[in-house]
């Protein structure tokens, strides 16, 4: 192969790679961890005060999920927060919070772990879409051990919960889970 050929094949090589990197910048492509569907005609969104109707009441724990929820679809969504006639709305209520259930015994009724268990009841109203409105209940628990200090563990454990059912909520109303 002489050196004017070789010239030739490095120029048409060098074309087709400016073509291929100007086509390449002509489309985009977006990722999502999330990969939720949100109708288009929605635009906002509103979060009711959510109610602590469980057996046992936590002090805060209302205002915290309510500002937790506020702030996870913020994060997660294009939607706009507006406290009413908004598109999509989340009403809720926690109806679990057992934070010391024994589960695993170990001997006569001494346990070896108890488990932390969070329950929260919702209802998503989508006035641009009827037909995605759901209500539903989303529980998690999160075992440790008897001998631990719970109240030490109380925020770790209460803030994991929380993520993994605002979690559960986005999943259920937005990617039909």
């Amino acid at each position: 192969m002489n050196m004017k050929s070789s010239f030739h094949i490095m120029l048409k090589l060098a074309a087709l790679l400016t073509v291929c990197l100007f086509l390449a910048s002509c489309f985009s492509i977006n990722y999502s961890t999330k990969g939720g569907y949100i109708p288009p005609e929605a635009k906002t969104f509103s979060v009711q005060y959510i109610e602590n109707q469980a057996r046992i009441v936590e002090p805060g724990l209302s205002q915290e999920l309510t500002d937790k929820m506020k702030d996870y679809f913020q994060g997660n969504t294009t939607l706009t927060l507006v406290n009413r006639d908004a598109d999509i709305d989340f009403e809720a209520v926690i109806t679990t919070y057992e934070p010391d259930k024994p589960v695993a015994i170990v001997s006569g009724d001494e346990a070896a772990k108890n488990r932390f268990t969070i329950g929260v009841k919702v209802k998503m109203t989508c006035v641009v879409k009827p037909e995605i409105d759901f209500e539903g209940s989303f529980t998690r628990y999160e075992d440790y051990s008897s001998s631990d200090n719970f109240e030490s563990l109380r925020a770790d454990l209460t803030g994991k919960m929380l993520d993994l059912i605002l979690d559960d909520i986005y999943k259920k109303a937005f990617v039909n889970w």
